[in-house]
């Protein structure tokens, strides 16, 4: 059964707490952890590209010559793609990159991403994450004392003012909450840090 070491705010390991297996324990979930992964990085995609059609560039309503006798190839618009100016072929136009994963794909997906991380050993479960005050300094003091050098993923049960605001200006931490967690954001980070009630909270929803 996989299992995590339990700190409190002072970094120090309070003991030992094994993991669902259900949760943290999923095999036969590459699939669906790509296909979650590339689902999230089609929606971040603004899709804003655009270019001018034949018929939207200006000019060229006249045919620039007679189509025989002057030796030249015949055209019949200076819109036409191959012409300076002209607009453009197949034209990308502004479009909606999303698309849906059904919610079996979604939980095995999240199930194998929180399976990847306890097997490499970046799950740090926090007895009681909270700060008394909104400190930088101190949030930082805390990561440093867990042993978190790079890009740390800070999990709670519900929005604590305090431990936002207090980790958003260190660079490669991202705080989120048990009920919006994200695959991508799961492997993107190296440490996966949670609040011992939103763990408790992720087993219930992705245990079932």
């Amino acid at each position: 059964m996989p299992k995590a070491k339990i700190y409190n705010m002072a970094g120090e390991e309070q003991g030992e707490m094994e993991l669902s297996e259900a949760v943290f324990g999923a095999t036969d979930t590459q699939n669906a952890v790509f296909a979650a992964v590339k689902a999230h990085l089609a929606a971040r995609r603004s899709g804003t590209q655009s270019a001018l059609t034949r018929s939207e560039v200006e000019g060229g309503g006249a045919k620039p010559w007679r189509q025989k006798g002057t030796g030249r190839a015949r055209h019949g618009s200076t819109r036409a793609p191959q012409w300076k100016s002209g607009g453009a072929a197949f034209a990308p136009k502004p479009r909606d990159y999303r698309y849906r994963l059904n919610k079996k794909i979604k939980r095995q997906a999240m199930r194998g991403a929180l399976t990847a991380k306890a097997e490499s050993g970046g799950i740090k479960v926090i007895d009681s994450l909270e700060l008394p005050e909104i400190k930088t300094k101190a949030f930082a003091a805390f990561l440093s004392a867990l042993g978190v050098s790079g890009k740390a993923l800070v999990v709670t049960p519900e929005v604590r003012e305090a431990v936002v605001r207090s980790a958003r200006n260190i660079p490669g931490v991202t705080t989120t909450l048990s009920s919006t967690l994200c695959v991508y954001d799961i492997l993107n980070h190296d440490a996966f840090i949670a609040d011992k009630a939103a763990l408790a909270h992720i087993e219930e929803v992705f245990g079932a």
